[in-house]
């Protein structure tokens, strides 16, 4: 990637008044207004960015675990400039060329008939439409999904999220039913190996339908490695065995691709790993790296053809946007001829797995590293033995305080963290190198010894 012609030199007063702005009109997702202090970003490239103080951090969190293609991909934002001089918006009613080839181009790599390409805005988007095709299609008003995982912030996918982030705005009347999706390291099933833990969390999905009643659910919701969440793995078996239940029961499978695909496991999408394929999934971030909105719902044969005389009632004013299809042909077909998911598996086996695990040698705090491709968590324990966590759940302020060091020491190194919870998530771009993987080793090396000091 050429040298950025952005200026990288430090500008103290143009970033103070950044800031300035920020905090007299700008109101954050996800926070408490008056006690945020946002970093005023100068610019990025590739695995960086920097602030107005000179400061280059390591992306390792990819922004929200999005630019998998790095930031200021060349092809990526010649495309976007190219388009928007040729025709910035047209109505999603309309056949337009950039739209069908970013459809084509998706259709291509999702898995098995899923070739049909409802587009939104984002990931949330994507998964609302998702549970609306599923409740139309069947007939039936539930949908189960996962207590660990988290599916987005709008109405119907902040129901369906597990995390802490439901409770504020949980109706307790939307149809929604939680369970245990498998993860051995903190077993809900007491289970002692990945076979055990498949066996009982498909027996437990069982029970829950079974007690629900089967004829009631419309869709199962998951995603495919749990991002957010943890990013736990699903055992081999599991993925297959829930397809298996779905179609005993005539539930819609519906796979939440939107942080596990494009590339992030090394595959193209995370269903290939495990060999299934689900009636309807979901995608947004990687495909195309949020350089505009885009996010979309890959929809199977037999559920597009429920609304083949039937309208579907759903849509959205910039559903496909031209800017946005265009920056998503450019993003797949870069990471095709670059071998960008190629690089991403490769990473993953050879750097960042046995990078991670030695560290886990060295340091008490860590309790597990897991993960696939460039889509890692490090679990941070207090006790090894005990696996008690580093912070509890969903702490936050003094209970906490442990984590924010952490994270306080590893942009200290120069590297920018993804943490939530006792976790730490090594996400860097698809693209990423082996050298800058051995830089962000190296500081999480010297971050996790103030984790160290938490342990007992």
């Amino acid at each position: 990637m050429p040298v950025s012609t952005q200026s990288t030199q430090p500008d103290p007063s143009a970033g103070a008044a950044v800031k300035a702005a920020d905090r007299a009109h700008v109101f954050h997702s996800w926070s408490a207004q008056g006690l945020i202090d946002p970093l005023a970003v100068a610019g990025a490239e590739g695995s960086y960015f920097w602030d107005y103080d000179g400061n280059r951090y390591l992306d390792f969190s990819c922004q929200l675990v999005n630019t998998n293609i790095g930031h200021q991909h060349p092809k990526v934002v010649a495309a976007i400039q190219e388009q928007a001089a040729r025709m910035c918006t047209i109505a999603p009613g309309f056949a337009v060329d950039v739209r069908s080839e970013a459809a084509r181009l998706i259709a291509e790599r999702t898995p098995g008939d899923l070739d049909k390409i409802f587009f939104t805005n984002g990931g949330a988007e994507a998964v609302e439409n998702a549970v609306r095709m599923a409740r139309l299609h069947t007939g039936r008003p539930k949908v189960l999904s996962a207590y660990r995982s988290y599916h987005g912030a709008t109405a119907a996918a902040i129901n369906l999220t597990g995390d802490p982030r439901r409770w504020p705005s949980d109706t307790a009347s939307a149809g929604v039913v939680h369970f245990w999706a498998p993860f051995l390291y903190r077993s809900p099933f007491h289970a002692e190996s990945e076979e055990q833990e498949c066996q009982r969390a498909l027996a437990h999905l069982e029970d829950t339908i079974a007690f629900e009643g089967p004829g009631t659910i419309a869709a199962i919701v998951l995603e495919t490695v749990p991002g957010t969440a943890g990013i736990m793995v699903p055992p081999p078996g599991y993925l297959p065995g829930v397809r298996e239940i779905c179609d005993r029961y005539g539930i819609v499978f519906v796979l939440d691709e939107v942080m596990a695909g494009f590339g992030r496991t090394g595959r193209w999408f995370a269903a290939e790993h495990f060999g299934v394929t689900p009636d309807l999934l979901t995608f947004a971030k990687g495909v195309n790296s949020g350089y505009v909105p885009l996010g979309g719902v890959a929809i199977s044969a037999e559920i597009a053809a429920t609304f083949d005389r039937r309208p579907y009632p759903g849509g959205l004013t910039y559903s496909g946007h031209p800017l946005a299809c265009a920056s998503a042909v450019a993003t797949i077909n870069a990471m095709a001829e670059e071998g960008v998911v190629e690089n991403a598996a490769r990473i993953g086996e050879d750097v960042i797995g046995p990078g991670l695990r030695t560290l886990a040698e060295r340091h008490p705090s860590v309790g597990e590293v897991r993960g696939l491709g460039v889509f890692w968590a490090v679990e941070l324990v207090r006790n090894r033995a005990t696996r008690e966590p580093l912070v509890p759940y969903n702490a936050a302020g003094d209970a906490n305080a442990p984590m924010a060091a952490f994270a306080a020491a590893c942009k200290k190194a120069g590297l920018w963290p993804f943490v939530n919870m006792n976790r730490t998530h090594v996400v860097p771009p698809c693209t990423v190198t082996e050298a800058e993987v051995k830089e962000g080793l190296a500081a999480l090396d010297e971050a996790l010894t103030v984790a160290d000091a938490h342990t007992v």
